[in-house]
C-alpha cells in the first residue's frame, strides 16, 4: 500500500472513502467532523443517526454515506481526547486499523485520513503523525493508497518528513 500526503482540505479529496475524526455521539461536531457534515450534507446525519443511534465507542469506526462529497463512503473513527485525559495510544492506533478493517469490507482501495486527535483533542502532533504512519503501514488491507490528508503548510511538512525518515519496513 502507498502511503502519500497533500496539503489540503479533506472533504475535497478524490478518493474511495473519507475519513472522518468524529465524536462520540456521532452527531457532528467541529474541525473536519463538523468540515465532513457540512460538505456531505444531512445526508450524513441522517445516516449517521440511523446506523449509529448510541454513537461509537473510542477507536471504534464504522461507515456512513459521503452525501453530497465526491467520496463514496465517510468512514468515521472516534479518536481518544488527550486533553480529557484519554492517552491510551492503542486507542489511536486503532482508528487507523479499524478504519483500514472498514475499507475492505466496503471495497475501498483510496482512502483519506485526517490526524485522528490531533486537533482539539489536543494529541500532541508528533506522536499522533507516528502513530497514523506506523500503524497505517503494517496494516493488513486491500487498500491500495492511504493518503493523510494535512490542514496547512506546517502539519504537511511535519507528515513529509515523518514519512522520509520512518521509511517502510520490510
Amino acid at each position: 500500500m502507498q502511503v502519500t500526503v497533500v496539503e489540503g482540505d479533506i472533504t475535497v479529496q478524490r478518493v474511495d472513502a473519507v475519513v472522518n475524526a468524529a465524536n462520540r455521539r456521532m452527531r457532528g461536531g467541529g474541525g473536519v467532523d463538523g468540515a465532513i457534515h457540512a460538505a456531505g450534507g444531512p445526508e450524513v446525519l441522517e445516516d449517521c443517526r440511523r446506523r449509529f443511534p448510541d454513537g461509537l465507542a473510542t477507536g471504534g469506526a464504522g461507515w456512513t454515506t459521503a452525501g453530497r462529497m465526491s467520496a463514496r463512503w465517510v468512514i468515521h473513527v472516534v479518536g481518544p481526547n488527550w486533553n480529557a485525559g484519554e492517552r491510551d495510544r492503542s486507542l489511536l492506533a486503532s482508528c487507523y486499523s479499524g478504519a483500514l478493517a472498514v475499507a475492505d469490507e466496503l471495497g475501498a482501495r483510496t482512502v483519506a485520513f485526517p490526524l485522528v486527535s490531533a486537533g482539539i483533542y489536543g494529541w500532541p502532533r508528533q506522536d499522533a503523525i507516528a502513530a497514523a504512519i506506523d500503524t497505517i503501514r503494517v496494516a493488513s488491507t486491500s487498500v491500495e493508497e492511504a493518503r493523510l490528508v494535512a490542514f496547512g503548510r506546517a502539519a504537511f511538512e511535519e507528515i513529509a518528513g515523518a514519512l522520509s525518515s520512518r521509511p517502510p519496513s520490510g
